[in-house]
Order: C-alpha cells, then sequence, then structure tokens
C-alpha cells in the first residue's frame, strides 16, 4: 500500500524578532562569532505576546488546511509533536483541536524533541494505512525560548519559536521510515524541572526549569544520527542518499548539516536552510521548512525528499518521500 501523502503544508512563526545584535547586548558574543558556529542570524521569540505553542500550531495547521482544501469537521486525528506545550495536561494538540473546532479528531500530544515530526509522520502513516483514519493533521510546534537560560550563551543563541504543519491521506508518497533512540545520553540536552526535580524555588534557583546542553557530545552524535537514519530510511525505500533531490533536515546548527551532507556524500546544494533567520525551532524546524518550499513552489510533483532530524533523548529519524503535491 502506498505510503501517506501530503495534502497540505503551512507554518507560523511568531512576529517578535531576536537578532544576534541583540544578543550581544545581554552575552560574552558576537554576531561573527554566533554566524561561524551555527549559522544563526536571527530567530523568533513569543516574548511580550501573550502567546503560546498552542497558537502558533493552530495558525500553521489553518494553513495547511486550506491550502489542502480539508475542513477541520473531516479530520479523524490530530498529533502535535513538541516538547514545549502549552501546559503539562491537557496536551496541546487539544487546545489546538478546540481552537479549529475539529470535533470529531482524536488528539493526542507526542514527545521526542526534535525529532517529534518524523516519528510523528511514522505514526499517523501507519494509522491511515490500518483504515482507521483518512485525514490526520501531523504539528510540529515549540516554543524553547521560554526554556533557554538567556544567560546561557552556549543555549540563548540556538533557539527559536515556530510551528509547521502537514495534513495528511491516504495514497501517497511515504516510501520508508527509520526510528531510533539512545536513552544513556539523556543528560546531554535537557530540562530536569518534573517529576523528578518538581518546579519550586529551589529548582528554580538551580535553573533546572531551563534547557541544558553537552554541546561536544550532541554535536557529534547528531551528525551520526541525521546521517545514519537517512542512509537507513534510503535502504528501506530502496533509493540511495544520492538520489535524493531535497534534503529537510533538522535546523539545528549549519555545521552539523555540512558533517550530514558529508557523511552522506550528498552535495550541501540539496539541503534545505531556513536557520539563519529562524534558529533552531525544535520539532516545527521541519515542517517549516517543508512548507516554505512547499509555498514558493519550489517542490514539484517526482520529487524524492528525505528528512532527518536527531533531538534530546536522545532520539532520532528520517523519512523518504516521494512527492506527490503540487503548488496551490
Amino acid at each position: 500500500m502506498p505510503g501517506a501523502a501530503v495534502l497540505g503544508t503551512g507554518f507560523a512563526v511568531p512576529e517578535h524578532e531576536v537578532s544576534n545584535h541583540d544578543l550581544e547586548a545581554r552575552l560574552d558574543t558576537s554576531d561573527a562569532w554566533i554566524v561561524s558556529r551555527t549559522g544563526i542570524r536571527t530567530r523568533r521569540t513569543l516574548d511580550g505576546s501573550g502567546l503560546a505553542t498552542s497558537d502558533l500550531a493552530a495558525a500553521a495547521a489553518r494553513m495547511a488546511l486550506a491550502r489542502a482544501g480539508v475542513e477541520p469537521s473531516s479530520l479523524d486525528l490530530v498529533i502535535v509533536a513538541t516538547c514545549s506545550g502549552d501546559y503539562p495536561i491537557p496536551s496541546t494538540a487539544c487546545l489546538v483541536q478546540a481552537a479549529l473546532e475539529a470535533r470529531r479528531a482524536a488528539a493526542f500530544d507526542l514527545n521526542a524533541a526534535c525529532s517529534g515530526f518524523i516519528y510523528g509522520l511514522t505514526l499517523a502513516d501507519h494509522a491511515l494505512a490500518t483504515g482507521a483514519v483518512s485525514r490526520v493533521l501531523l504539528i510540529g510546534a515549540d516554543a524553547l525560548t521560554r526554556h533557554v537560560d538567556w544567560e546561557d550563551r552556549t543555549t540563548a543563541i540556538l533557539f527559536g519559536d515556530g510551528a509547521g504543519a502537514v495534513v495528511l491521506g491516504r495514497g501517497g508518497g511515504l516510501m520508508g521510515t527509520h526510528l531510533g533512540a539512545d536513552g544513556r545520553r539523556a543528560g546531554d540536552l535537557c530540562i530536569a524541572a518534573g517529576s523528578r526535580h518538581p518546579v519550586d524555588e529551589e529548582a528554580i534557583a538551580a535553573r533546572l526549569h531551563k534547557i541544558t546542553m553537552n554541546g561536544p557530545e550532541v554535536f557529534r552524535a547528531a551528525v551520526e544520527a541525521m546521517a545514519d537514519a537517512l542512509a537507513a530510511a534510503s535502504e528501506r525505500a530502496g533509493v540511495r542518499p544520492t538520489d535524493l533531490r531535497w534534503v529537510f533536515a533538522h535546523q539545528a546548527n549549519a555545521r552539523i548539516l555540512r558533517g550530514v551532507a558529508e557523511r552522506l556524500g550528498v552535495t550541501l546544494a540539496a539541503f534545505r536552510m531556513n536557520l539563519e533567520r529562524y534558529g533552531n525551532t525544535g520539532a516545527a524546524s521541519i515542517p517549516i521548512a517543508l512548507a516554505e518550499a512547499d509555498t514558493a513552489g519550489h517542490l514539484v510533483p517526482g520529487d524524492l525528499i528525505g528528512l532527518t532530524a536527531a533531538g534530546a533523548g536522545l532520539t532520532w529519524g528520517a523519512a523518504i518521500l516521494r512527492w506527490s503535491r503540487g503548488a496551490a
């Protein structure tokens, strides 16, 4: 049976922009250093907006539904991949379902950090293949700047907020996926506050509610995991990485993407990048890039596309997709 079809794409980012020059005023850093180390020049944040992850997710979803010509009332399932939802409970997906008035849809969140969109794509594909559902709304959305320690230059320069969405149906071009995880590396990228360290005065004083990262280890692991996952998904799909027209990789760091390209022997020109403008938007980064390329008409039916990501956990995943949607 053919894999899931992408019927429509959408994305949303906050209006507020934080440039590298803005960060120079609060951190021991510079625009030149940030660009040379990450490729990022600016990022969007929810600061001062009064909005949350679900608002970005709903906005991206409305765009995707409109481009797909699908009414919210016809959705069977809403999946939101996020690690920075509005609340611990209820799920962000339930808030999105309510905002869209998609009353007949089941809804749940999925947390695989920056790999979440590909995890969600795999689960949606399986649900469609069983015949249990016919229309799925899959959203990757994160507001990671809500968890950034703005005094920590190793993480403050990296993250931005945003959401990307796809409407999925049956009979499309998802050809193969690969998922993996290594929980032994859980401490390398972490927000420690939770049931182990309840959010109280002591935890806040210790900054346990903020993102911490072992940068060198995450960098090395991300290059290896993203490249190997895309190679595995390509083998499952019966293609080679060098056959891909486009690669939509998690937008974590330009140097990571160069490393992935070199490890696979794929030209860097095939990698779609927007991290210069948005930074690392977590689970949103791949669907934002996909929606931007789709909106601009850069994807044409028949294009062979690779998706690959790695995130906290450590998690990783990749997918191969034969694009079947024309520009709307």
